[in-house]
C-alpha cells in the first residue's frame, strides 16, 4: 500500500513515522494526485511541535508538492490523467498533507507544472514564490522602478522575492545578518546588500536610495529589528510583515507615515483569481530564467525525520526537499 507520513505526539523530528495507507478516491470536485516530491517548510515544523493546531492522533504533515494527476472525481473539467501539476494550497494539511506518496485535493488548488522546471525545483518553488508574489504585488502593489528592502533574504521566500522584484522592473535590497553572504547573494539578484553585522541599516539604505529611503519594506523577520526598517523606508511607504523567524515581540510602528499590512499566504493562495495571476507570472518568470527556485538539500521519504533536523540547525540556503 501507498506510503504517509504521520505523527501522533507533538515533539521533534521523531515523532514522525512512516505508515502504510490505502489510496483515497477522490470525491466530487476533487483531484488525487501521486507525489513525486514534496518541500518541508517552518510551518510543518511548528505542526509537528505543537506550536500550531493540529488534530492527533494520525495527523499528517506538508502543505507544499508536486505529482502527477492519479484519478479525477466527478465534476472536475480542464484536466486529464497524467497532467503534472503543483499544489497550490493544502488547508487541511493534517488530513490530506503533502507528505505522502498519494493525496487528494480540489481541483481548484492545482496549476499546471511548468514544463521548464523539474521535479525537485518544482516542489520547492510554489510556497516561496506564492508568498512574495502575494506579498509584494498583490498587497504592496510593487511597480517598476520601486525600491525593495527585503529581510532574511538568504531564506527561500527572501530569494523569491528578489526574484519577483527583478522580474517586475523593481530593485532589491537584501538583508542578511552574514557578511559573507554578500556575493552570493548579488548572484542571487540582490542589486545591494547590507549585512547587519556590518552596516547599520538605517545608514546603508539611506545610502543606497540616495537617502530618499526604500518605497517597499518586506519583512519576513519581525521582532524589535523591525523598527529600523520602518526608518529606512521612505515617507508614504509601505511595510509588508510576512514573517515570524524573531519570536521576540515585535513594538507596532507608531507615528510612522507608513502603511502597514500584516501578510500570510493563505490569503490569496485560496483565491482563484490571485492564484490565476501567480501561475501566469510563474510561468513567464520560469520561461524568461528569472524565477528559479534554491535547492539547498534531497532527502528521501525514508529520511523526513532527518529533512526536519536539517531544518532545525537553520543553516540551509534554499529549499529542503524531500523526494517520495
Amino acid at each position: 500500500m501507498p506510503r504517509v507520513v504521520v505523527f501522533d505526539e507533538f515533539g521533534g523530528p521523531e515523532v514522525m513515522h512512516v505508515v502504510e495507507e490505502p489510496v483515497v478516491e477522490p470525491a466530487a470536485g476533487e483531484v488525487r494526485v501521486r507525489l513525486e516530491a514534496f518541500a518541508v517548510n517552518p510551518l510543518d515544523q511548528m505542526m509537528r511541535a505543537g506550536t500550531m493546531p493540529a488534530a492527533l492522533p494520525h495527523a499528517r504533515l506538508g502543505v507544499e508538492g508536486t505529482g502527477v494527476v492519479d484519478a479525477l472525481g466527478p465534476e472536475v473539467t480542464g484536466l486529464e490523467i497524467g497532467d503534472p501539476v503543483i499544489l497550490t494550497a493544502v488547508p487541511d494539511a493534517t488530513v490530506r498533507g503533502s507528505y505522502a506518496e498519494y493525496t487528494t485535493v480540489p481541483a481548484s488548488r492545482l496549476v499546471a507544472r511548468p514544463t521548464a522546471l523539474g521535479v525537485t525545483e518544482a516542489a520547492a518553488v510554489w510556497v516561496a514564490f506564492s508568498t512574495a508574489f502575494g506579498a509584494l504585488v498583490e498587497k504592496a502593489r510593487m511597480r517598476p522602478g520601486d525600491t525593495v528592502l527585503v529581510t532574511a533574504a538568504s531564506g527561500s521566500v527572501g530569494r523569491a522575492a528578489m526574484q519577483v522584484a527583478n522580474q517586475l522592473g523593481a530593485v532589491p535590497i537584501a538583508v542578511t545578518r552574514d557578511a559573507e553572504k554578500k556575493d552570493d547573494l548579488l548572484a542571487a539578484g540582490a542589486a545591494a546588500v547590507v549585512a547587519t553585522d556590518r552596516d547599520d541599516v538605517v545608514d546603508a539604505v539611506r545610502h543606497h536610495t540616495a537617502g530618499v529611503g526604500v518605497d517597499i519594506v518586506l519583512d519576513l523577520v519581525m521582532g524589535p529589528g523591525q523598527q529600523d526598517l520602518v526608518k529606512a523606508a521612505r515617507p508614504g511607504g509601505t511595510l509588508v510583515a510576512a514573517g515570524f523567524l524573531d519570536p521576540r515581540p515585535t513594538p507596532f510602528p507608531m507615528g510612522t507615515p507608513l502603511t502597514i499590512f500584516g501578510y500570510r499566504s493563505f490569503e490569496h493562495t485560496l483565491d482563484a483569481e490571485v492564484v490565476r495571476r501567480m501561475a501566469a507570472f510563474l510561468n513567464a518568470g520560469v520561461r524568461l530564467g528569472a524565477v528559479r527556485p534554491a535547492v539547498d538539500q534531497v532527502f528521501t521519504l525514508d529520511e523526513v525525520v532527518e529533512a526536519h533536523r536539517h531544518l532545525e540547525k537553520g543553516v540551509h540556503a534554499g529549499k529542503i526537499v524531500v523526494t517520495v
